[in-house]
Order: C-alpha cells, then sequence, then structure tokens
C-alpha cells in the first residue's frame, strides 16, 4: 500500500492515466470511412450534403465554443473538462449510430466540434500536475499515445474493413466501448491544485505574490544609519548598553509577535480570498496584457501567421479528402484503403517530427525559406491529387501533404516556443489555433458552404492548392529577405574586428614614432 501511495503521487501516475486516456480516445476505426458511411446505405446521403451542408457545422462549433472552453479549462482546473470531453465523445459516436438525416448529422458535429475543442483541457492538464523538469517526457508521453490510438485505429478499421468482419454499424458500437473505457479512465484522473490563471501556484512557505511584494516593501523601507547616528551609536559607553539591553530585548520580542500575528492573519485573508480576487474580468486582462507581450516579436509573428494559414489549409484538406477519394474511386466499385493511408500518414509525419530534433540546421535562418519551399510542395501534391484521377496517386499525395505539415508545424512550434519571452506556451498556441479556426470559417462559408458559393470538391481542392501556393511565394520571399539581411549582418560584423585591429595598428605606429 505505502509503495501504491508513494507512485500515485509520484508524477507518473497521471502521466500514465491520461496517456491511457489519449490512447483509447483516439482509436476510431470508423473515421477514416465516414464518407462512405454516410454516402452508403445506412444513412443514405449525397456527397454534396456531407461536404456542403454537414462538415462546415464542425468549423462554425469548434470555433464558436474554442474561447469560452479555454477558461472553463483554467477556471474548472481541467479534469472536468476532460470528463466533459470524453463525455461527449460517447453521445457523438450514439448519434453517429442511431440518428439518420442531414440535421440530424449536423447535430453530430456540433457534438464533434464541442470534443476537439476540449482537446487544450488534454494538452494543459499535465503541466499542472508534474513538475517543470518533467515537462518534456510527460509532453513526449502524451503526444505519443494519441499518435498511437490514430494509427492503432485506422490499421484496426482497414482490417475490419477490408476482410468484412464488421459492418459500419458494428464499428460504431466497438467504438463506443472502447470510448467507455477512456472515459473511465478520466474519472480516475486526480483533480489538480493549480492552474494557469485562476488557481495558481503559491511560492514557498505558501506565500502570495502579493504578500512577498509586501514582505519586500517592508523589508527595502527600513533605511540604514546615517553617518551622524553612526557616531552618536561609537559615543556610547558599554555600560550604557548592558543596562538597556534586557528592555532592548523585552521590546523586540514584543515587537517580533506582533509582526508575527499580523503576518499570520494576512495569510489567511490571502489564503480565504486570493481565488475571490482573481475574477473573470482580471484574468481576461491578465491574459491581455500576457498576448501582447508574447506577440511583441515580429519574428514570432511570422511564424504564428504560417501556423494559422497552414493549419486552415491542413484542417479544411483533412476534412473534406475522403469526399475527394470517394469521387476519384467509389467505394461501391473498389475496396477503400482510408484506413491504411491514415495510419501510413501518421507514422510518417510521426516520423518526419521526430528526425526534426536529430537536425542540426539553423532554422532562425533557413526556417523561413524552408517554410516557403516545403509548402509550395504541399501545395503540388493537393495538385497532383486533383488532376490524376488515380485514387494511388491521391493516397500517395496525401501522405505527402501530411508528412509534410507535421515536419513544419513541429519547426514551428520549435521555432515559437524558443522566442516566446514568457512562459505562455498554451495562450500563443491556443491563440494561433484560434487565428487558423477564423481563417477556416471564412474559407468554408465562401468555398464550401450551400449558403455560400457550395463549390464541388474538385474545384475546393483545387483551390486548397493554389492556397498553399500562395503561402509558399509569401514565405519563401519573407525567407530569402531574411537570409540575406542576416549574410549582411554577419559580413559587416566580420570587416569590423579587422578594421579595429587596422586602427589599433595605426595607433601603435603613431605612438612609436611620437
Amino acid at each position: 500500500m505505502k509503495t501504491m501511495k508513494q507512485w500515485m503521487k509520484d508524477w507518473r501516475y497521471p502521466t500514465s492515466l491520461l496517456c491511457i486516456y489519449g490512447f483509447f480516445s483516439t482509436v476510431k476505426p470508423l473515421e477514416p470511412f465516414l464518407i462512405p458511411y454516410l454516402a452508403g446505405p445506412d444513412k443514405n446521403l449525397t456527397i454534396e450534403q456531407v461536404t456542403n451542408q454537414i462538415f462546415p457545422v464542425w468549423t462554425y462549433s469548434y470555433l464558436a465554443v474554442l474561447v469560452p472552453v479555454f477558461l472553463l479549462t483554467d477556471w474548472l482546473r481541467y479534469k472536468p473538462v476532460v470528463v466533459f470531453q470524453c463525455t461527449a465523445l460517447l453521445v457523438t459516436t450514439a448519434m453517429l449510430l442511431w440518428l439518420k438525416g442531414v440535421p440530424e448529422m449536423q447535430a453530430v458535429q456540433f457534438t464533434y466540434g464541442v470534443v476537439t475543442s476540449c482537446d487544450i483541457a488534454y494538452f494543459t492538464y499535465i503541466y499542472s500536475m508534474v513538475e517543470l523538469k518533467h515537462y518534456l517526457k510527460a509532453t513526449s508521453y502524451c503526444r505519443t499515445a494519441q499518435l498511437l490510438g490514430y494509427t492503432v485505429g485506422s490499421v484496426l478499421g482497414q482490417v475490419l474493413v477490408s476482410f468484412d468482419l464488421l459492418s459500419y454499424k458494428n464499428i460504431l458500437v466497438f467504438t463506443l466501448i472502447i470510448t467507455s473505457i477512456a472515459w473511465i479512465t478520466s474519472i480516475l484522473l486526480p483533480l489538480p491544485k493549480t492552474s494557469m490563471f485562476f488557481h495558481q501556484r503559491r511560492r514557498d512557505g505558501g506565500e502570495d505574490e502579493e504578500e512577498e511584494e509586501v514582505r519586500e516593501g517592508s523589508v527595502s523601507s527600513v533605511r540604514p544609519l546615517e553617518p551622524e547616528a553612526l557616531e552618536t551609536a561609537k559615543g556610547f559607553s558599554t555600560k550604557d548598553v548592558t543596562q538597556n539591553n534586557e528592555q532592548s530585548s523585552f521590546e523586540n520580542h514584543l515587537d517580533d509577535v506582533k509582526v508575527n500575528e499580523a503576518a499570520e492573519k494576512q495569510q489567511k485573508n490571502l489564503e480565504g480570498s486570493s481565488d475571490n480576487n482573481r475574477g473573470c474580468g482580471d484574468v481576461l486582462l491578465r491574459l491581455w496584457k500576457d498576448f501582447l507581450q508574447c506577440f511583441s516579436s515580429r519574428t514570432l509573428l511570422y511564424w504564428s501567421a504560417w501556423w494559422a494559414l497552414a493549419t486552415c489549409g491542413y484542417n479544411q484538406t483533412v476534412n473534406y479528402v475522403q469526399a475527394l477519394w470517394e469521387h476519384v474511386e467509389p467505394s461501391s466499385n473498389f475496396t477503400v484503403y482510408n484506413g491504411g493511408v491514415e495510419a501510413i500518414s501518421n507514422l510518417f509525419g510521426a516520423a518526419a517530427a521526430y528526425g526534426v530534433g536529430f537536425s542540426s540546421a539553423d532554422w532562425s535562418l533557413w526556417g523561413e525559406m524552408a517554410l516557403g519551399l516545403l509548402s509550395a510542395l504541399e501545395g503540388g501534391a493537393l495538385f497532383a491529387m486533383v488532376f490524376s484521377a488515380n485514387i494511388w496517386v491521391c493516397y500517395c499525395g496525401y501522405i505527402l501533404f501530411k508528412s509534410l505539415y507535421m515536419l513544419l508545424i513541429t519547426i514551428a512550434m520549435f521555432q515559437i516556443a524558443a522566442g516566446l519571452n514568457m512562459e505562455r506556451y498554451a495562450l500563443v498556441f491556443g491563440a494561433n489555433t484560434f487565428c487558423a479556426l477564423v481563417f477556416q470559417t471564412i474559407l468554408t462559408s465562401v468555398v464550401v458552404d450551400s449558403r455560400g458559393l457550395g463549390l464541388d470538391v474538385v474545384t475546393q481542392f483545387i483551390i486548397y492548392g493554389a492556397y498553399f501556393s500562395v503561402i509558399a511565394v509569401i514565405f519563401f520571399a519573407r525567407g530569402l529577405y531574411t537570409t540575406l539581411c542576416q549574410k549582411s549582418k554577419k559580413k559587416k560584423q566580420g570587416e569590423k574586428p579587422e578594421d579595429a585591429c587596422e586602427a589599433e595598428d595605426d595607433a601603435q605606429i603613431k605612438g612609436t614614432k611620437l
């Protein structure tokens, strides 16, 4: 029992539970075959209804609930939001299994938008439970668990569909069982005592920041003795000091008692009202100040701009790529391999992201140019998917596109985290995600939504390819400009020491002549 209690107090306990939750909550065997399921005899929907009326709801709901969920996550201290996320995932799967019709499937997309907006609770929970020295390991374990869940789900779905082991409906029932395991795990998660804004960690000794400032102010208000006072003190005899020693020590003791009592009262008041004093208005004001401070760097703004723009295009591509595959090769005429393609793309993306850690490239110098060049390859992969009319070319293009995005987003996250002047990673990453959703909402409402242009899936992917081509031109030009500027600075810095040496030699020559 003692060993068990010690292990539960260790950082590995919440990390292990969160990894188990992340794995089972992402095992979704039907997800690679969602459009064949909706367009098949089970739901009997058309591709136009799915792409132009049903899928856009996810984007709108994700954007609408992201900010409230972000604030509730911190206020409720993460765990309730994680439990709510898994509950919403169960409801989404059940609705997808038993409901039919366009309005009902739109409701499914709304609840799934709530699920995805709660991901922020999953990624920030662990930082309130472990110490700073374990951040890297905990983050790596949780990210790996999710990637393994996506991969296992895709492979499992492909096996079940290819060998006709389970129907689409039975696959959803199996998904409900797997998600129930994740829901039980989420309940077992310990509740954090601190959070980023509403429930902040106190300093050592139970002192709050305000209390520490008061103490620092009281210490700094004690002024040193003036020279005249020092001379007067020197004039006191030893006899006078010994006579007044007992009286002064007694007075000092009384003063110490009063100070201690006042400090205890102040500490109790602070402990009782610290949470109440941090109202929603104060938190929002602090968020805004931290936001302005984080984005005061121009370089960070450029990397964040790419993050938002590229994530917008990536989400659109991933959301509607199954519709393109269904258009190129209908599932009724062909045994689809969507699950295998998703599994391979996840593995390649994970390998690309992992390989960045071993790269010795100077991303501060070549990073923006890499964004431009590789974004051009992403646009080329999308164009190849559209104009080839071959399902295998579509599959290969998607694998290349997703792997390049995983590579670039990892570089962007590293550059942004390295350039921050304060530890507000969740705030910056959340702001970038919010901007990406704003762009995605605009693109969806204009291009995809039936109330907008309502374009067919082929035209949509032509626009997405052009979209990434524009991103490539912008960031390649920016990267070329940055590279030239930094090289010219290095040349000037290299010439200055030589000029200084020549000036010193001239001075020495003149000195010898004199």
